[in-house]
């Protein structure tokens, strides 16, 4: 039985993009299931999969895995041949400390700069904190590129579940035009090239559904 991946709104849902684009380029076969976000029925709609009342949700057989970074832990433990974290432990490590900062943290960056696939807003959110995430973010790739420059195009070398989550972030930079220094730029770019993240960008730019709240931040 094929695994479920319950997730919103592709335009929106940067939380949901993050295990979908790890399923994707680990070819980890899944069913996707879409939920409308910020919608009066939304949490009802999630709770027929998941207890939290948010995406995104994986199903596999019994097993009930929410959270974008509880999932990416389920799959790296459900399939450790494919290498979904960097195999040498330290380096292992370290690549969780980054993928947790993450998850945690640049909230102003998620509020100033809300994911919106059809964005195309330079200038837009640029206040203190949002840019001060954005210094640190551009501080994380640059030491990882840095220092794993010769094994991949990717923060570790090769794709991990720390690509996937700052996934979402290089939609943003793109779309709201951020200028980078140059490792950051071309780590940004190398993400967005990558057919998974376009085939999701493009999913997102089709749908018609809004949330005015995010839509409201762009320019006319």
């Amino acid at each position: 039985m094929a695994m479920k991946l319950v997730i919103g709104n592709k335009n929106y849902s940067s939380w949901s993009l993050r295990p979908w684009i790890l399923m994707r380029q680990f070819d980890l076969p899944f069913e996707e299931i879409r939920v409308r976000i910020n919608h009066p029925e939304t949490k009802s709609e999630i709770l027929r999969y998941s207890p939290s009342g948010r995406v995104p949700v994986l199903l596999d057989g019994g097993v009930t895995v929410w959270d974008s970074l509880a999932i990416a832990e389920y799959l790296a433990e459900k399939f450790p041949e494919r290498g979904l974290w960097p195999r040498e432990a330290p380096i292992r490590a370290h690549a969780r400390s980054v993928a947790c900062e993450m998850h945690s943290g640049f909230s102003a960056l998620r509020q100033s700069m809300p994911m919106n696939c059809r964005a195309d807003a330079p200038g837009v959110g640029r206040n203190a904190d949002c840019l001060a995430d954005i210094a640190r973010i551009q501080a994380i790739w640059r030491d990882c590129r840095t220092r794993h420059a010769g094994k991949g195009p990717f923060l570790y070398g090769a794709f991990s579940v720390a690509d996937a989550m700052f996934a979402p972030v290089v939609i943003r930079f793109t779309g709201y035009r951020v200028d980078l220094e140059p490792l950051a730029q071309a780590y940004c770019e190398t993400l967005w090239s990558l057919p998974t993240l376009q085939e999701w960008v493009a999913s997102g730019r089709e749908e018609s559904y809004r949330i005015e709240a995010y839509e409201s931040l762009l320019p006319l």
